[in-house]
């Protein structure tokens, strides 16, 4: 997991982060080994902006992946991912390791199910 947690941090040099000035990096691994990266972008519209651990999962399903392993997201504090996120891992991803961690690369190890106890999914759709 060392070289997805660095990967992560790598990521954060990509951000577009203009008006947070809090760059995020993700990456993700999926079930046949491949690293994808993700950062965050943000948009003068608020609400437009993405969040790196969403950017990495989009775009890992656009390579065509669909099954993954484990996600990184690194950020300057260590800063947990949000609930939308959440639940964007939880729906693509299911119950993953999660490695949250911070610049100086002292991270915790979480995972999907312990983010989002009870989480609403396409079980709850019937």
């Amino acid at each position: 997991m060392e070289k997805l947690i660095a990967y992560a941090q790598q990521m954060r040099s990509h951000a577009h982060a203009p008006y947070s000035n809090y760059t995020v990096g993700a990456a993700v691994l999926t079930a046949d080994g491949n690293m994808i990266g993700g950062c965050n972008v943000e948009s003068s519209s608020y609400g437009l902006t993405c969040c790196a651990e969403r950017v990495a999962l989009y775009r890992a399903v656009a390579e065509g992946h669909s099954s993954f392993k484990a996600l990184a997201v690194a950020t300057e504090n260590g800063g947990s991912l949000c609930g939308a996120c959440r639940q964007v891992v939880w729906d693509l991803c299911g119950d993953i390791p999660i490695f949250i961690t911070d610049k100086n690369g002292k991270f915790e190890e979480t995972s999907s199910s312990k983010l989002l106890p009870e989480a609403f999914d396409q079980d709850n759709l019937t």
